[in-house]
């Protein structure tokens, strides 16, 4: 990864001022300047005095981000209980968001500690943020991405949390808040779909057990999953596009300016 820039500003001034010499006056053996010539020097280095940025502050102020956001992501998966039998799991990843005032690229790091993310798991969130900001019509030049993973000695596999994550790092670029009592999980396809993801029906019941009142799902099923029932008075929506999912998240368009951004940066996991 490489780092972005820091970047400091420190700044002299100098004054020189250009008028014709005052007169003096000889008293007790110095030269002392009249006293509305003193006042005036006095009143004018003041107020510029006051105008000046202190060095400290002015350097801190270009090296602060323009925004910083921590967040917590619900996600869906499965895993395996004490008797080798598939479950589903809600877990939370943590998302750390940045806007540099520079524009050098893309930045994403996944933290390896105290959980980790797999290869796998890291390109699949990677592919999905391209595509959703490109749907998006953003330009990402001046983000810094973090996750982690707050569960020690667990490995994220899969990709079903790509879609989730990808739509919040655009939600925290654009101010638009998730609903907290919505959770996705489904890839992000090439055409801008959400993509078929398996273990649906335990990812359900498991959000359901968390009190979450809304699951968002792919449009397509996956065969294996075979028939499932919904859970009394929670909505399962099946949504075919990331535009839907990301309405349905935070009620919403996914692209708000007429104006597209080409996505030129370098991505940088």
């Amino acid at each position: 990864m490489v780092q972005s820039p820091a970047w400091s500003c420190k700044r002299s001034f100098r004054f020189f001022w250009h008028s014709p010499a005052p007169s003096f006056r000889y008293a007790h053996s110095s030269w002392i300047l009249p006293p509305f010539v003193l006042f005036f020097f006095l009143v004018f280095f003041g107020v510029v005095s006051l105008s000046w940025p202190l060095g400290s502050a002015a350097a801190s102020s270009l090296e602060a981000p323009l925004k910083h956001v921590r967040t917590d992501i619900p996600i869906l998966g499965t895993t395996m209980n004490e008797n080798a039998e598939p479950i589903g799991i809600v877990a939370e990843i943590q998302l750390e968001f940045f806007q540099r005032r520079d524009h050098d690229g893309l930045d994403i790091k996944f933290q390896s500690t105290p959980g980790k993310f797999s290869p796998y798991a890291q390109q699949s969130v990677i592919q999905a943020l391209y595509l959703v900001v490109n749907a998006a019509g953003l330009n990402p030049d001046s983000w810094t991405v973090r996750f982690k993973l707050p569960y020690p000695g667990v490995t994220l596999y899969g990709e079903s949390l790509s879609a989730m994550a990808a739509l919040n790092i655009v939600a925290l670029a654009k101010n638009e808040p998730v609903d907290e009592e919505t959770v996705l999980t489904g890839t992000v396809t090439a055409d801008g779909h959400v993509g078929t993801v398996g273990g649906v029906p335990l990812k359900i019941l498991a959000a359901y057990e968390q009190h979450f009142r809304k699951v968002l799902i792919p449009e397509e099923p996956d065969v294996a999953d075979g028939d499932w029932e919904t859970p009394f008075l929670m909505e399962v929506r099946p949504v075919g596009s990331i535009n839907k999912a990301y309405l349905a998240l935070t009620n919403r368009p996914l692209r708000t300016t007429l104006v597209t951004h080409s996505f030129t940066a370098g991505l940088r996991p």
